[in-house]
């Protein structure tokens, strides 16, 4: 029968008050019990042990209890359902990758065709919306610690869907009505679809494979701005780039259904550890239980979780942003005067369409980074990142002193793309590495101004310094040296020792595990 609990009843036997939130009409009350069930139309039965150890009957309201069971269900898979999750998250970045960078960059030439707006001002709203992405990436991460990707995601699908629909709306007359709602979409989309929302998702479900579905959610970006570019051209040429983002609109009002009833914070809400492991002491049970046939929990350690505030107080945090910025400003930097120089004279003197053709190929290159995550696994994230930006210093010399070709540059891109392309999807391993999955959004969002601010100064910095100095081997060299700066930073970033809470949360699960 179970433990039966405290005594709700006097000497009288007359009920005096509630006791551990068992309702009234869990007692001798009928007639409490028969006001409850006539002002409740509907109602359920919950059956409630009462000191005597008798099961009593009790009236429930039935749209609390169906409002309940519909948020708590989830639909049941023969696989572990942490996949599940990251195969919807990688579905939300790819349709949130319809406002990124990329994308903008490649069909803007069909909106300045139709609406004879300039590409300056087409800039504007992409300027814009990465800038206040980056200001709310912060925000995003706390939230998504605290709340969880499933109400965040699905927010997120809503607000960008309504925005491509009313661009899809827009008159050749009205810039701003473009401007507004992309600068809004673009900003929702990168920290809540693409960015830090997925990851904290992908974290909090693996352990064990973290630094693999890192890489398959890292993948998801290029995956998907590569198919939406093929999407909203087609579109763009058989009816009008309107039409394109009226029908990803919708596509992504649509999705916001099956992400809210998929989407969950953490495994433990439905009654699951990461990886799809089970608890040690069940693991065992199971395991006599079926003569040693049971599947047994992996050999891993308990985590712990690092507070945002005790992570910004050590060196490693900081040698990883100080990486993030150094690489991201070579990267786009590189990737900004990388077709000019390959066009110019001083270059190979390609021309347009092959500068066009290498510059595109290290993008899709990026889907190496799955590669790059399987050999995390063996060497650790720290070391593939001392390794990728090595090999991306490499690459950048060969750009400098061996690229006088199409073949060369058709082989620098491939070796650009390789070792490039990776490094922040093996930042965000380290991250995961270092200060667990607790605050693991907190933690990465407060990277993305950094990030934000880098990837501006970025382009500017390398147009500048070309304008200044004349000489694109120069820059080059500039800003291979700032990729170098990135590695030694991430050499000194060593795993930091624990905060001294620590000890007393080791110390509590040692004497759980015992228990256990």
């Amino acid at each position: 029968m179970g433990l039966a609990p405290e005594r709700p009843f006097g000497r009288s036997g007359i009920f005096f008050g509630r006791r551990r939130g068992l309702r009234r009409s869990a007692f001798y009350a009928p007639a409490r019990c028969e006001y409850s069930y006539r002002r409740t139309t509907f109602t359920a039965i919950q059956h409630v042990t009462d000191y005597y150890g008798f099961e009593r009957p009790t009236r429930i309201p039935l749209k609390d209890s169906l409002l309940k069971r519909f948020l708590a269900w989830h639909p049941p898979t023969p696989f572990f359902y942490g996949w599940l999750v990251l195969a919807t998250g990688c579905l939300s970045s790819a349709g949130g990758s319809s406002v990124s960078q990329v994308v903008m960059g490649t069909v803007q030439v069909y909106i300045s065709e139709d609406t004879g707006w300039s590409i300056e001002k087409i800039a504007i709203a992409v300027t814009a919306g990465t800038w206040v992405s980056g200001l709310l990436a912060p925000m995003a991460g706390y939230m998504a610690d605290r709340y969880g990707p499933r109400l965040l995601t699905t927010l997120g699908l809503v607000i960008v869907g309504c925005c491509l629909l009313v661009i899809s709306s827009t008159g050749n007359n009205s810039l701003w009505q473009f401007i507004i709602p992309y600068v809004i979409a673009r900003s929702i989309s990168n920290p809540f679809l693409i960015g830090v929302v997925p990851r904290v998702a992908t974290v909090n479900f693996f352990r064990r494979w973290r630094n693999i579905t890192i890489s398959i959610s890292g993948m998801a970006r290029p995956v998907g701005g590569a198919i939406n570019i093929q999407i909203i051209s087609l579109i763009a040429l058989n009816q009008s780039w309107r039409a394109a983002y009226g029908y990803i609109g919708v596509f992504l009002l649509l999705m916001a259904v099956p992400v809210f009833l998929i989407m969950r914070r953490t495994p433990e809400e439905i009654g699951m550890l990461p990886d799809g492991a089970r608890p040690r002491g069940a693991s065992a049970v199971a395991g006599r239980a079926s003569g040693g046939r049971g599947r047994s929990a992996p050999g891993l350690e308990p985590e712990f979780s690092w507070t945002a505030r005790e992570a910004m107080r050590t060196r490693a945090y900081w040698c990883i942003a100080g990486t993030a910025v150094f690489a991201v400003i070579a990267s786009a930097g590189s990737g900004y005067i990388l077709v000019p120089f390959l066009v110019s004279e001083s270059g190979p003197g390609l021309a347009n369409p092959q500068a066009v053709g290498v510059g595109s190929l290290g993008a899709v290159l990026a889907m190496t980074t799955l590669v790059w995550g399987y050999l995390a696994d063996k060497l650790g994230p720290r070391y593939c990142m001392v390794i990728t930006i090595t090999g991306a210093v490499a690459s950048g010399v060969f750009l400098i002193t061996g690229v006088n070709s199409v073949l060369t540059a058709y082989l620098f891109a491939i070796l650009w793309g390789f070792f490039s392309n990776t490094v922040g999807t093996l930042e965000h391993m380290l991250l995961a590495q270092y200060f667990g999955r607790g605050s693991f959004g907190a933690i990465m969002g407060s990277l993305g101004p950094l990030q934000t601010t880098a990837l501006g100064v970025g382009p500017l910095f390398g147009s500048y310094l070309l304008t200044f100095t004349h000489s694109y081997s120069t820059v080059f060299i500039v800003l291979m040296a700032m990729y170098a700066g990135a590695g030694m930073l991430i050499f000194l970033a060593q795993a930091p020792s624990l905060p001294p809470r620590a000890s007393a949360s080791q110390a509590d699960a040692v004497d759980t595990a015992s228990a256990v």
